[in-house]
């Protein structure tokens, strides 16, 4: 399994709106797709959201990321997501073994 934890720098002034359209569409659309998005949230003195979407497997990644891009669902929000986010970072996560 890995996870996917997302760091995005939203556009001043543009939370709010980045929140609902995340709510209504990016995450509906993940779910289609069997990703699921386990957990997010804000960090309002950076103007930051944070979320974490899994996977399988760490080979599924480059395909699911495809296939989501490819997405009615994604689509559908034409260029929504990139008009809110100034800046993003990507990082896969496994869990360790102790």
């Amino acid at each position: 399994m890995v996870d996917q934890m997302r760091t995005y720098t939203i556009n001043k002034g543009m939370m709010e709106s980045w929140q609902k359209l995340f709510e209504t569409g990016i995450k509906p659309a993940h779910e289609t797709l069997g990703i699921p998005v386990v957990a997010h949230w804000v960090n309002a003195d950076h103007n930051q959201f944070i979320w974490v979407r899994r996977f399988a497997d760490g080979i599924d990644v480059p395909a699911k990321e495809d296939e989501f891009r490819n997405s009615p669902g994604f689509k559908s929000l034409g260029d929504q997501p990139s008009s809110h986010i100034a800046r993003m970072d990507v990082q896969n996560l496994e869990k360790g073994s102790v």
